[in-house]
C-alpha cells in the first residue's frame, strides 16, 4: 500500500539565521566581551545612519525601550498617554508601568493603525504623550499625528515595534517623533532573541536613555558615577553582532516578504477573508499579514481548521481595553467603545509570511484559506 506523505507543518513565524549570523555571534563568545561594548555601539551607529537620525541606542527589549522613553520624558503619576486600542499588550503596559494612564483611542478597520481623527477629542490637560504603532509594520497617519502633537505641545513616541524599514512617503518609521522604538523580537524581520533600539534626534534624551539603561551611570572623563536610579535594560554584544549581521540584509529580507504577499493578493479568493490595505505613501514591512474575517466565521475555529492542515496562525494584537487588566481597571466596555479594535482582535487572523518560505508554501496556505467555511 502506498503511504500518504505528510504535509510539513508550516509554523506562524521561523527566523532565518543564516551560518554568518551564527559565526558572528560565536566571535564575540570566543573573545570574552560578552555584555555591553563595541559591537553594541557598532549596530547602533549602522541603524542610525540607516534610518538617517542623530542617535540610536539598543535596550533589552521592545518593551524596555518604550519604558525608557517614557522614563527620559519625565511621563509618571497624573500624567495621560493616547494610545491605540488594537495593540500588543506591552504598549499599555509601559504606561502603567511608569505610573501614567493609557488613553485609548480607537483603530482604522482598514489599515489597523490609530484614528488620528479622534486623538484630538481624547486630549485632556493630563495629556502629555501621543504613542502611536504602527501595526505590524504599517505607518499610521504619522504626518498627521505629528502636527496634533506639535498644536498640543505634546511628546511623540512611535511604537514602530514591527516596523524596521517602514516609510511614510520615502521617510522611515521611528523618525518622526522625540523617540522611535523598535523590537528585535524573532517574530520581526531581524532578530537578537530579545532586543530594542530608540532612536532619537534629541542629543540630551539620547545621553539620557544611555544613562537609565545601564543603572543609572554616568561618566566624568574615566571615573564613574551613578546620576539616576537607572535599570539593566542593556543588550549583549552577542546580540548585537546576531542582529548586525541579519540588519545588513534587511531591505533584502523586506523585498523578499513583499513579493510574498503578492501571492497572498493573487490567490485568496475567499469573499468572507479582508485582505490588509496598503496606502500608496506607505512601505509596510509585513511582519505580519494580517486578515479580518467576516463576521459569521469563528476566527478559533478558522484557526484550528488550519492547524489540522499543518498551517500555524494566530490572532493579530490584543484589543487592549478588552483585557481583564485593563477592562477592570478602567470599567471599559471596549465593544461599545472601540467597536473597531474590537472586531479586529477578535476577527483578526494572521497568516505565515517570513523569508524562510516560498511560493508553493504561501499557495498551499491561500488555498487552505479559500476553504474556510463559506
Amino acid at each position: 500500500m502506498k503511504t500518504i506523505e505528510k504535509l510539513k507543518f508550516i509554523p506562524l513565524a521561523s527566523p532565518d539565521l543564516q551560518p554568518a549570523d551564527i559565526e558572528a555571534a560565536v566571535a564575540v563568545m570566543q573573545s570574552g566581551m560578552l555584555v555591553q561594548g563595541e559591537r553594541v555601539k557598532a549596530f547602533e551607529e549602522e541603524v542610525a545612519r540607516y534610518l538617517g537620525v542623530k542617535h540610536a541606542r539598543c535596550a533589552a527589549n521592545g518593551t524596555a525601550t518604550l519604558h525608557l522613553a517614557l522614563t527620559a520624558l519625565g511621563i509618571g503619576p497624573g500624567d495621560e498617554v493616547i494610545i491605540p486600542a488594537l495593540s500588543y499588550i506591552a504598549t499599555a503596559n509601559a504606561v502603567e508601568l511608569v505610573g501614567a494612564k493609557p488613553v485609548f483611542v480607537d483603530v482604522h478597520l482598514d489599515t489597523f493603525n490609530i484614528d488620528a481623527d479622534r486623538i484630538e477629542q481624547a486630549i485632556t490637560p493630563h495629556t502629555k504623550v501621543i504613542m502611536p504603532v504602527h501595526e505590524f509594520g504599517l505607518c499610521a497617519d504619522i504626518h498627521r499625528i505629528q502636527e496634533i502633537a506639535a498644536k498640543h505641545n505634546l511628546f511623540l513616541i512611535e511604537d514602530a515595534a514591527c516596523a524596521l524599514g517602514a516609510k511614510e512617503n520615502n521617510r522611515f518609521a521611528g523618525t518622526f517623533g522625540h523617540f522611535g522604538s523598535f523590537s528585535l523580537h524573532p517574530r520581526k524581520a531581524i532578530s537578537s532573541g530579545e532586543g530594542g533600539i530608540l532612536t532619537t534626534n534629541d542629543d540630551s534624551l539620547a545621553e539620557r536613555i544611555s544613562i537609565l539603561r545601564n543603572h543609572g551611570i554616568a561618566y566624568e572623563g574615566d571615573k564613574m558615577t551613578f546620576v539616576a536610579a537607572g535599570f539593566n535594560y542593556r543588550l549583549t554584544d552577542i546580540q548585537a553582532a546576531l542582529v548586525h549581521s541579519q540588519f545588513m540584509r534587511l531591505d533584502k529580507i523586506l523585498n523578499y516578504k513583499s513579493n510574498l504577499t503578492e501571492i497572498y493578493y493573487s490567490k485568496i479568493n475567499n469573499p468572507k477573508v479582508i485582505l490588509p490595505t496598503v496606502p500608496k505613501t506607505k512601505k509596510h514591512t509585513w511582519q505580519s499579514f494580517h486578515v479580518l474575517l467576516d463576521e459569521s466565521l469563528d476566527r478559533d475555529v478558522c484557526m484550528k481548521q488550519l492547524k489540522e492542515q499543518g498551517i500555524g496562525t494566530n490572532y493579530g494584537a490584543q484589543c487592549i481595553p478588552d483585557q481583564q487588566y485593563y477592562a477592570k481597571k478602567y470599567q471599559i466596555d471596549a465593544k461599545l467603545r472601540f467597536p473597531n479594535a474590537f472586531k479586529a482582535f477578535r476577527q483578526g487572523l494572521v497568516l505565515p509570511l517570513y523569508e524562510k518560505l516560498n511560493e508553493d508554501d504561501l499557495i498551499r496556505i491561500a488555498n487552505a484559506v479559500n476553504q474556510l467555511a463559506q
